[in-house]
């Protein structure tokens, strides 16, 4: 295990030699050279993801005033307790991104994750939006903070921002690759599996507005899940040191963690008591997008008999896939810029 060194801000005696780039331990002079790629999916990475901008309120909530007042109250819990933790989820990365870049030598990657960061920035102002549109003053306060009394959203939260919270005391390489994992965790299992709440009220008719803000959230977070899942690719290539038979089981069982914690707060958040859902349905995509996330990186599956989406499942990727243009409820715009093509999740 090496200890990492933060890179110069300024460092007039960097690399230029576009070969000799490295992810992490390189001599980079931080340099933006759009013309001189050492990772060339960065390119169309980065198009796609300046494609996707986007501002919350060009999406009209007027609907959803009236639906959560109206939603049983299964599924208003529901609704409070996983904006809550997505709220939260945003709000850590948008803190936590520049810490990895600090010691990212890929100026083409850091230009990335600049753009993630201003994403997730984004998307907090979107959860802040919902909330200032939907509830009183006091409701809002009471879903923003839910997670200093919820003990299961604490808990939840303590997962993601200890490993987080790790880094800033360690600052080694093998550290460094668990928070790139907690990351990938973080984008890749927990936020498709509460956006999926949101998606069957959609299907249900109720909180359009909510619905397709999601939707535009779930646009950026394919990308990111693609810069990191590269991210760990590029470091196996560089590093293999980080990747040996053990670490790998490590990373594995990182996942695996995520993944039992995540339908753990399914059952609770969801349980059988929201129309449309129910525990084995949830229990049965988490696993599925577990053994997606371990086989994009080369670790092996989790769960043996979840390798494909769950046939009750289908509907969710239909909603998140931007390339099937809707038009907004009120406004008759498409969701799906023609500009932007969205990214099929087959990572």
């Amino acid at each position: 295990m090496s200890q990492l060194t933060k890179k110069p801000l300024f460092n007039p005696n960097g690399d230029t030699e576009v070969l000799v780039r490295r992810m992490v331990g390189g001599n980079t002079t931080n340099l933006n050279d759009f013309n001189n790629m050492k990772y060339t999916w960065v390119s169309e990475w980065y198009r796609q993801a300046m494609n996707n901008f986007w501002i919350p309120e060009e999406i009209n909530l007027g609907t959803d005033v009236k639906d959560y007042k109206n939603l049983l109250p299964s599924e208003r819990r529901a609704y409070d307790k996983i904006l809550s933790f997505l709220i939260f989820l945003d709000s850590i990365q948008t803190a936590n991104l520049p810490n990895i870049s600090d010691y990212i030598t890929a100026n083409e990657v850091n230009l990335c994750l600049s753009i993630q960061a201003f994403q997730e920035a984004v998307h907090s102002q979107s959860y802040s939006y919902m909330l200032d549109t939907i509830c009183e003053p006091q409701e809002r306060n009471e879903v923003l903070y839910q997670w200093k009394e919820d003990q299961h959203l604490l808990a939840r939260n303590e997962f993601i921002g200890n490993l987080y919270n790790e880094f800033q005391k360690d600052k080694s390489t093998d550290t460094l690759v668990k928070t790139i994992i907690a990351n990938y965790i973080l984008e890749g299992i927990y936020f498709y599996s509460g956006f999926m709440f949101f998606y069957n009220l959609g299907r249900n008719n109720k909180m359009p507005g909510s619905v397709q803000e999601i939707r535009y959230i779930n646009r950026d977070e394919n990308t990111h899940l693609w810069l990191f899942n590269n991210i760990l690719l590029e470091l196996k290539k560089e590093n293999p040191d980080l990747f040996t038979e053990d670490k790998l089981q490590i990373y594995r069982d990182m996942i695996k963690e995520g993944c039992e914690q995540e339908i753990k707060w399914g059952h609770y958040a969801i349980g059988d008591n929201v129309p449309g859902l129910n525990k084995d349905m949830i229990t049965d995509y988490v696993q599925y997008l577990g053994n997606l996330r371990c086989r994009s990186i080369g670790l092996e599956p989790i769960y043996e008999g979840h390798e494909r989406e769950p046939e009750s499942m289908r509907w969710v990727s239909q909603y998140s896939n931007a390339n099937q243009i809707k038009t907004d409820f009120f406004e008759a715009r498409s969701t799906a810029y023609a500009k932007s093509s969205a990214l099929v999740d087959d990572l």
